[in-house]
Formats: structure tokens, sequence, C-alpha cells
């Protein structure tokens, strides 16, 4: 799980220090209303895919790019379905410390794109499609707390989407 180059640059000039990031996180559901996970390689924990927004990348192409990387599987996002700053404090291994403003997308299959995931890369250890009723354990407390959130925004309706890229 590479650093992403623009964040090694950054902590060349700031050390530790907090930094604050855009982050983005896929909601993806096929057809039959499987949810798509991965089971991340440095928690173990299996969580929805989410990722690192490059400096001037659009959130909704990150989260494609981000959804090809680490599953192997094309999407197209829908609906941006919540926007949240976090209030806890990432400190990782090394001592770098981390705020994430999160951008959750409900995203759909691109059409005629892969829909049959593969671990893609070496953030994740498997990765697959699961019956919201049937998810794995141990699923990460974050993808716990989205899929509520996620609950939430369709009990509401999906006409309620803070932001809908069908424009």
């Amino acid at each position: 799980m590479a650093t992403p180059e623009f964040i090694v640059r950054l902590r060349e000039k700031i050390g530790h220090d907090p930094l604050w990031l855009v982050g983005v996180t896929a909601y993806v559901e096929d057809a039959d209303g499987r949810v798509l996970l991965g089971r991340r390689a440095d928690t173990g924990e299996w969580a929805l895919v989410y990722g690192i927004n490059e400096p001037g990348e659009e959130p909704a192409v990150t989260v494609v790019r981000e959804v090809r990387e680490e599953t192997g599987v094309d999407v197209e996002p829908r609906a941006l379905v919540r926007v949240r700053a976090s209030r806890h404090l990432t400190v990782y291994a090394n001592g770098d410390q981390t705020q994430y403003l999160d951008l959750m997308f409900s995203c759909r299959l691109a059409e005629g794109g892969c829909a049959e995931p593969r671990v893609a890369d070496d953030e994740s250890l498997e990765v697959g499609w699961f019956a919201p009723d049937a998810l794995p354990e141990p699923l990460a407390a974050s993808t716990r707390e989205r899929l509520g959130a996620l609950a939430a925004w369709r009990e509401a309706g999906s006409a309620e989407a803070l932001f809908s890229l069908d424009a």
C-alpha cells in the first residue's frame, strides 16, 4: 500500500503533524443487491472500497479509480450520499497523523465494464459480492457506520441525495 507521492512530498515538509485529506468511499451494489467489499491487508477487516483523492482529481473520478484499482470492477457513481468530516485523528504506525473528509458515493456497475471482482492491488486480501444480510466478519466499524448512513439516506428517499450525478 504505497503512500501517494503528493503525501510523501507533504510529509517531507510537515513531518508527522496532522494532515487534512479528502477521501472517497464507494457503496457498490450489483443487480442482485449484493454489496462489493474488500478484506483489507492492513487490518484484515472487510470494508467498503475507499481511498484518497489526488490533488485536482474530481471525487467522482477518484471513486471510479479506487474501485478499479482495488477490485478490478468498473463502476459509475450515481449519487453523493454523504459528506462527513472525521473528528477522529488517525495516527499511523510511523507516527503520521491524518484526519479525513469522506465523500461517500452510491455506485452502480458500469455498462459493459468488468463486474467480476478480483484482488487487483496489495491493499486487499480478498474481494467479493455479499448479500446485505450476510456480510462477512470481521466487518470494519467504519463500514458498519457507513452502511447505517446509507440506510438512513435510502429511508429518506434517493431524491434526497446530497448531489445527483444524473443531471
